[in-house]
């Protein structure tokens, strides 16, 4: 071997076993030593930007690191997931959005983005979706509404096709009641109860913070929640499952999501983090006041949630024949 070889191969060995020695160290570097951009799925103002804000402040306190919050709405949520799958799988990129997560790539082959390309952190929160009818409506009960279908022509408005609210409802009145109600998608929630309440649409399929305060102030009927059990908030109001209209619960969520590949210790600290802020009294609090309750739990549960949403979407979904180009 000639000298110059000589002194490369030494050069070589010296850097590996630098490399060997430095890798753990940078490893073990806690998380986060940097600034953490919380990638929101939808435009200011909204429930997954509201969440993130809230729980973003309780983690910068927390870490004492900057938590950046970046609002990257479009495409019902399509741009932003899109966006995260590519970025670097470091946690330094999390994904805040909410159950159109779960819908939109059994909706759409253009979605941008497959689920398989990310790791669900923690589902943060949720809030179930509520069918009302306008004050006028003569109905008193969904049961009612849907009996009355079969002679007269029904139509309920929601936030758009796809929404969970428009697939749950679709869920009760086609799949569930074979009914003919029809769907009238608008461009929000807001423009579809205002509609409701201006006597141009019948009904409504809404997420509940959409609507409670409406309800209360009787600007709209409540016909039905799709909870698991009557809200506290509302007890007067009768699950769909007691009407005998569906046979589980239906909401609308809110869930912290990373790349795939990002590392699994990393995963397992942003969970254990956010759990300590969705245990405080003061975000249950004001999660309680937009509508939602705070949710939690371990990365496995959370994992598992969100995998059978998607299961549970899509099948649905193929059912309904429903596809948005």
């Amino acid at each position: 071997m000639t000298h110059f070889f000589k002194r490369a191969s030494s050069a070589v060995v010296i850097t590996a076993a630098l490399l060997t020695a430095i890798g753990p160290a940078v490893a073990q570097q806690p998380y986060p030593a940097q600034p953490v951009r919380l990638l929101v799925a939808f435009a200011p103002g909204g429930p997954a930007d509201i969440i993130a804000r809230i729980v973003g402040q309780k983690l910068n306190d927390l870490w004492r690191e900057p938590v950046v919050i970046e609002n990257r709405g479009g495409a019902g949520g399509n741009i932003a997931a899109a966006a995260a799958a590519r970025a670097e799988a470091n946690g330094y990129t999390v994904l805040v959005t909410t159950s159109a997560f779960a819908v939109n790539p059994s909706l759409s082959a253009k979605a941008g983005y497959s689920p398989d390309e990310f790791k669900t952190v923690v589902v943060a929160a949720t809030t179930p979706n509520l069918i009302v009818g306008a004050p006028s409506l003569t109905a008193s009960t969904l049961r009612e509404v849907i009996a009355s279908a079969a002679k007269e022509n029904f139509t309920y408005g929601t936030a758009g096709v796809g929404t969970t609210p428009h697939l749950s409802a679709e869920k009760i009145f086609r799949l569930n009641a074979k009914a003919n109600i029809v769907h009238a998608p608008f461009t929000g929630a807001g423009p579809a109860l205002n509609a409701v309440m201006g006597g141009h649409t019948p009904l409504a399929s809404v997420a509940l913070p959409a609507a409670m305060e409406l309800v209360k102030g009787k600007q709209v009927k409540a016909l039905a929640v799709t909870s698991r059990e009557r809200m506290p908030s509302l007890p007067d109001v009768p699950t769909a499952r007691e009407l005998g209209l569906s046979d589980d619960e239906d909401a609308t969520w809110v869930a912290f999501l990373v790349p795939a590949k990002t590392p699994q210790a990393v995963i397992d600290k942003l969970n254990a983090d956010v759990n300590k802020t969705l245990a405080d009294a003061g975000v249950r609090e004001q999660f309680d006041r937009i509508g939602f309750a705070a949710v939690g739990g371990s990365v496995t549960d959370s994992q598992t949630y969100v995998r059978g949403e998607i299961t549970k979407w899509g099948d649905i979904i193929r059912k309904l024949e429903l596809k948005q180009e």
